[in-house]
């Protein structure tokens, strides 16, 4: 087991949100499920993050809770392969040669649209 200050020392990803209703920044650790704090201003947010980064690895590691370590980009291929209907891919290749563009890239650009309206 890793100490606190080894945790630390990490690269956890983090999420900045700017609050529209209450005003102020909320942060959140994705790897640190639970681990979030907010202030008023942005420097203030990042000061609260690595307070309550560090209190959250000390609590779980006096409870005994396991600590996940940072994810990142390495973990995905960029790759993987999906079945679908002879139709729907038939549907996205002509879609593709009418835009100008690869199938892949097509179906780039629908994924990435259709995950950006997902997040927001």
């Amino acid at each position: 087991m890793k100490t606190i200050d080894e945790y630390m020392a990490m690269n956890y990803p983090m999420e900045v949100i700017k609050d529209e209703d209450e005003g102020g920044y909320v942060i959140s650790f994705p790897d640190l499920n639970g681990c979030v704090t907010c202030a008023e201003t942005i420097e203030a947010a990042l000061a609260a993050a690595e307070d309550a980064k560090r209190a959250w690895i000390e609590a779980a590691l006096e409870e005994g809770y396991p600590v996940s370590e940072p994810t990142t980009d390495d973990q995905y291929s960029g790759q993987f392969k999906l079945r679908m209907p002879k139709s729907l891919h038939r549907s996205l290749a002509q879609h593709a040669k009418q835009d100008g563009v690869s199938m892949n890239q097509y179906c780039l650009y629908l994924l990435a649209r259709q995950d950006a309206a997902h997040a927001g």
